[in-house]
Formats: C-alpha cells, sequence, structure tokens
C-alpha cells in the first residue's frame, strides 16, 4: 500500500524521521499565542472569516480503481484572502491548487506528478452578522484546466454558482458550503462536467485553541450518475512559530460511497494553516 508513498517522499528529499519530531514540537511545545488563540480557532472554522490564511492539505488515499490497487497523495495549497470592497461588503476569495502524485489509478497506467485542476471561488458577503447570528456568503466558481498531465485534469473550463451559510454558537460552528461547476469549453477527450459540491460540517473549538470537527465532501457527478462521499474527522491546534499564529491538523477519513474508478475504504489528512490576521470582518 505504501510502496507509492515511499518513492513520493524519496522524491521529493522528505526524511519522516526528521520531519516528525519537529511537528510534534511545534504541536505540543510551540510558543504560546495571546488570549485570541481560541478566536483564531474559531476563524478557521468560518471559510469566510476576515482573515487571511494559507492552508497547505494533505490527502492520501488508497485503493484506488477498478482492480483497488491504486494510491494518491494529495496536497492542496489553498490560500484565503478577504477583500473590503466597502463598509458593508467583503469579497472572500477561496483557492484550491492541487499537487498530486498518484499510481496505477487503473491497471497500466503507472506514476503521474505534476498540478492538477484549480478551482477558484468568490463570496460576497456582509460584514456585520445581523441579529439572527446566521453568517452567509455567496459568488460564482471557476473551474481552471492547470493540470500538467492528463490523468491529473479534466481538460475543461468551467464555472457556476457557489455559497456558504454558517451559525457560530459558543464553541460551536454548523454550517454547508455547496458549489455546482458546468463545462463550457475544453478538451473533447473527457466528458462535459456537471458537478454538485456540497459540505456540511460541524466543528468545536475549546478554551485552549483545539478544534473538532466533522464533515462530508460529497460530489454528484450528473455526467455519470456517481455519488462520492467521504467523511472526515479532523482536530486541529492553534499554536505559533515565533510570532506566526499556525494551526496543525490531521484525521482520518471514510469513503461511505465511491464510484468504481475512486478511493475506497480509510484515508487519512494533515496539514498546516499559516494565518495572517485582518481587521474589519467578521
Amino acid at each position: 500500500m505504501f510502496n507509492s508513498f515511499n518513492r513520493l517522499r524519496a522524491r521529493l528529499g522528505l526524511r519522516a524521521a526528521w520531519l516528525a519530531p519537529v511537528l510534534v514540537a511545534m504541536w505540543a511545545g510551540g510558543p504560546a499565542l495571546a488570549d485570541d488563540a481560541q478566536d483564531l480557532a474559531k476563524q478557521l472554522s468560518n471559510p469566510i472569516a476576515s482573515l487571511i490564511s494559507v492552508p497547505i492539505q494533505g490527502n492520501y488515499d488508497t485503493h484506488i480503481g477498478p482492480g483497488e490497487t491504486g494510491d494518491r497523495l494529495l496536497f492542496n495549497v489553498q490560500p484565503v484572502m478577504p477583500i473590503s470592497l466597502n463598509d458593508d461588503w467583503n469579497m472572500i476569495s477561496r483557492t484550491i491548487v492541487p499537487i498530486v502524485y498518484q499510481d496505477e489509478i487503473f491497471p497500466g497506467s503507472g506514476e503521474q506528478f505534476g498540478l492538477g485542476d484549480t478551482v477558484q471561488s468568490l463570496f460576497f458577503t456582509p460584514k456585520v452578522v445581523g441579529p439572527s447570528g446566521i453568517i452567509w456568503g455567496a459568488g460564482p466558481v471557476v473551474l481552471l484546466p492547470t493540470g500538467t498531465e492528463s490523468l491529473l485534469s479534466a481538460g475543461k473550463w468551467g464555472a457556476g454558482p457557489t455559497a456558504l451559510v454558517l451559525k457560530q454558537t459558543g464553541p460551536l460552528t454548523v454550517g454547508a458550503l455547496a458549489n455546482h461547476i458546468w463545462s463550457f469549453e475544453g478538451s473533447d477527450r473527457t466528458k462535459d462536467i456537471s458537478s454538485t459540491f456540497m459540505q456540511p460540517f460541524v466543528a468545536y473549538t475549546t478554551a485552549t485553541a483545539w478544534t473538532f470537527s466533522i464533515n462530508t465532501e460529497t460530489t454528484y457527478n450528473w455526467t455519470s450518475d456517481e455519488w462520492s462521499v467521504p467523511v472526515n474527522l479532523g482536530v486541529s491546534k492553534v499554536a505559533a512559530i515565533g510570532n506566526q499564529p499556525i494551526s496543525l491538523f490531521g484525521g482520518a477519513r471514510w469513503w461511505a460511497v465511491s464510484p468504481d474508478t475512486g478511493p475506497h475504504d480509510f484515508g487519512f489528512r494533515f496539514g498546516i494553516t499559516f494565518m495572517f490576521p485582518a481587521g474589519g470582518g467578521q
């Protein structure tokens, strides 16, 4: 199962034996943050908070493909940038740039390493939360065919609407994000895209800036009539490197539903978020 992961580690020059103690030290013994650590952790649970952040999210999945022989290591670089439009409105830019290594995702496919397709979302959201406490945002989502190999890209330009709604009550955050993308231009080698993404989520943040979360990242492919439903359990902790606030996170996922060509059974997620607090928002 882990042969491809070990080859990727060698390719990138990583040494897990050196990296693990560093991450443990950062997690357990990093410099203490000020009293706003819990607030930063809660802002990370809000995808449209007025907080500049750069998550680097690693995902490992296995048993991919009709023969369940493939595995994939996916790093999503996901910068989030709030932009003040006027006294009443923010625009939140959320970008997902995938870096992918995969092996034998179907028999005889071999290895691929490179960029996947980029997803760019823009949320227009009120700066002031109303009396109901509901936070919301809506706008466009665009699919950009930035994949560097044919098996890492749909080869299509796409666009559609996206929206998010959530409420934060004390330590609890409950909400959902959704979008739908239709393709409108691109390569004829792949089918047209008509895909709905739904992400309901619940997160609980403690006074010591630990956050425990559960979500699904459900996708329905209207072209092939197929569902993908991974259930993710995660834990994160806000800490600091010097004066730089960060959040370290990890967790596991179970593929409740997956098409024949997708992952099966269990996977895991890990990563780090760099935070750059910005004022004037939610």
